[in-house]
């Protein structure tokens, strides 16, 4: 089989159906559009949500109470397993673990979690810690600092 051989499989391309080409195409004079009304004028049709004059959807149920979705803090996060990778008696902060590709973006900080065990004594330079990864980093002989 040479290159200007290949072909798509049968039934996997099919022609362009061209709307608004005469009666002979088969989808001639108003191309689907149907006879008059909003939807067959240019331009025409209706925003999303709208449901003819109808109180839509989305004003007719109950909004109640604060949603903090919007300001939520998001956090960087790693598991203190994940700071092996590090030699010993390194500082880690959230710049060394971009490099390392550990996380993509710092966020609003960087937040170490107590999954795993450390094996290395570290400086570990972050904005939160849980309980047990502080534990798990000072036990090593590490510092927990936060930024």
């Amino acid at each position: 089989m040479k290159l200007g051989e290949l072909r798509p499989a049968s039934g996997s391309t099919t022609k362009a159906f061209r709307k608004g080409r005469g009666h002979g195409s088969g989808n001639g004079k108003t191309a689907g559009r149907g006879h008059k009304g909003q939807k067959a004028r240019s331009g025409g049709g209706v925003r999303p949500g709208f449901e003819g004059g109808q109180t839509p959807l989305y004003r007719r149920i109950p909004k109640r109470g604060f949603n903090n979705k919007r300001f939520a803090k998001v956090y960087a996060e790693v598991n203190v397993e994940d700071l092996n990778i590090f030699e010993d008696g390194s500082v880690v902060s959230a710049k060394e673990l971009i490099e390392a590709g550990l996380i993509k973006k710092e966020h609003d900080g960087l937040c170490v979690l107590g999954t795993g065990e450390l094996e290395k004594k570290l400086t570990v330079r972050a904005a939160k810690y849980s309980k047990t990864a502080a534990e798990k980093i000072e036990s090593i002989g590490g510092k927990a600092e936060v930024i």
